[in-house]
């Protein structure tokens, strides 16, 4: 028997709203597909520098970020679980989540930023891609991809 790619998927989410236009592009993609969807948070932890804000305000976040992933699916034939993870590489701690829960796949949309930024803080994104030990799906963005982008201009 063959394993399907979205038998269990992995899915890192920014923001607020990263998390609905995330789950609405995973959906128009498993078909009749029942997977088992991760959706995770990461807290990027500075290693040694101060936080950009507090522990608890940021979990308060993923849990809003967590609300939003579960009405988008709640009607939907998926089991949805969450998780926050903490990491000081956004990439590797979504990496070392999958192999965790021995992931098919990590599926996520890209979030925009200026190249600068992207220079300066690291690219998610293409960290995912070329160092990820399992399939990563790119998930179109429904709608005009260059508005989304401007709008959703956090760290994936």
């Amino acid at each position: 028997m063959t394993e399907s790619l979205l038998e269990t998927v992995l899915v890192p989410i920014a923001s607020e709203d990263d998390a609905e236009a995330t789950c609405r592009a995973l959906l128009r993609e498993i078909g009749d597909e029942r997977p088992a969807v991760h959706v995770v948070h990461v807290i990027e932890k500075a290693g040694g520098a101060p936080d950009k804000a507090g522990v608890e305000q940021r979990e308060e976040r993923a849990e809003r970020i967590f609300e939003i992933a579960e009405a988008t699916l709640a009607d939907e034939p998926v089991t949805v679980e969450t998780d926050v993870v903490y990491g000081t590489d956004v990439a590797d701690a979504i990496i070392r989540r999958a192999g965790e829960i021995d992931a098919t796949a990590i599926a996520f949309t890209p979030r925009g930023a200026s190249r600068w930024t992207k220079l300066l803080t690291g690219d998610v994104a293409l960290n995912l891609v070329t160092r990820a030990d399992r399939p990563v799906m790119v998930l179109p963005v429904e709608g005009d991809v260059d508005s989304n982008h401007d709008a959703r201009n956090d760290d994936t």
